[in-house]
């Protein structure tokens, strides 16, 4: 029993001793699981809504969607002022259903994609960065979540 629950022990030590914070948000589209999938997973449409304000935007996106494939988009300030990377591994992904990645600083996101008759709810769960506050952290990722839907509902290209 001790080896068993050994091996669960670091992780959980990991978040105790850094006080992380699984945070989720979600939102729910009018569209087929196909096209909210394609959408979420092609770098033609990452660069058109993976912004959290008028004043950012994604200049690239690189995808290579299967276990131990790369994510990198590259986040700026329209005005030039400052910019960063966002990259991470897929570990896991079921299509049209779920993806999990690990970002490059260690935290984990999983995104859920939960098909009903009419609809798809996608549901994003992110470790925070221990660094800053919840809040303007979950603020940030929904208004990403926010822009992605009216994307997919408008097909405008910076909804």
């Amino acid at each position: 029993m001790f080896s068993e629950s050994w091996t669960k022990a670091p992780p959980l030590l990991k978040s105790l001793c850094e006080g992380s914070v699984r945070i989720t948000i979600e939102t729910t589209l009018a569209a087929p699981v196909e096209e909210v999938w394609q959408a979420w997973t092609t770098s033609e449409d990452i660069v058109r809504w993976n912004a959290a304000s008028d004043d950012w935007h994604c200049p690239s996106a690189e995808i290579d969607l299967r276990p131990g494939g790369r994510c990198s988009y590259r986040m700026e300030a329209r005005d030039g002022s400052m910019g960063f990377d966002f990259d991470g591994t897929f570990v896991r992904v079921v299509p049209h259903q779920a993806i999990e990645f690990a970002l490059t600083d260690d935290r984990s996101v999983t995104v859920q994609f939960l098909a009903g008759e009419n609809e798809v709810t996608v549901r994003e769960s992110f470790d925070a960065e221990s660094a800053a506050s919840a809040e303007p952290q979950l603020q940030g990722w929904h208004a990403i979540l926010d822009r992605f839907a009216g994307h997919v509902e408008t097909g405008d290209s910076e909804a």
